[in-house]
């Protein structure tokens, strides 16, 4: 299991009031692609549009494998199994104050069931995307490093490559 640490290095420091713990997932659909949103934004981050993976923030007395699951419904519209829990990233956004530990799972769905948005977050998904795995990696790899980007890219991409590692050993 990955434990990874990253600073903002993109936005200007300010005090850190708040952590947020966040259930996020690399989502294999029934024909083993993945599962990914694509986010757009023009707030305080700035004009971007941007892969990332599904997930969200642990409510007060939710496991993260419950908020992990009850995500993955409201964002993606999808039922899951757990296949292995990928690794943590703790990192940093300064423009909200806020420290973030993310706990990234590998899954598959099970089942389908109706999308319905619940957080201010869920207004910046654009589209999902179902994309081989292979195919999400590349346009990490080809990203901008820079503003939301980098951060984002910095934190998804050393997961996903975890998971190919994880899925390629299955395969054998």
């Amino acid at each position: 299991m990955l434990e990874l640490h990253f600073t903002d290095d993109q936005y200007p420091y300010s005090n850190i009031t708040h952590i947020r713990r966040i259930a996020r997932a690399i989502v294999l659909d029934e024909n083993n692609n993945v599962l990914i949103l694509k986010i757009k934004r023009n707030d305080m981050f700035g004009n971007y549009s941007y892969l990332e993976t599904p997930g969200g923030g642990v409510d007060e007395n939710e496991t993260i494998e419950c908020a992990l699951k009850r995500e993955l419904e409201e964002e993606l519209g999808v039922t899951v199994t757990i296949l292995k829990k990928l690794g943590i990233v703790t990192d940093f956004y300064n423009l909200l104050n806020r420290k973030n530990e993310n706990h990234y799972f590998l899954v598959k769905t099970i089942g389908r069931t109706q999308i319905h948005h619940e957080s201010f977050g869920d207004t910046f998904i654009s589209k999902i995307l179902s994309m081989s795995l292979d195919d999400v990696i590349v346009t990490y790899q080809t990203e901008k490093d820079i503003d939301i980007i980098k951060l984002v890219k910095q934190r998804e991409l050393p997961m996903l490559l975890e998971a190919q590692k994880i899925i390629s050993n299955i395969k054998q």
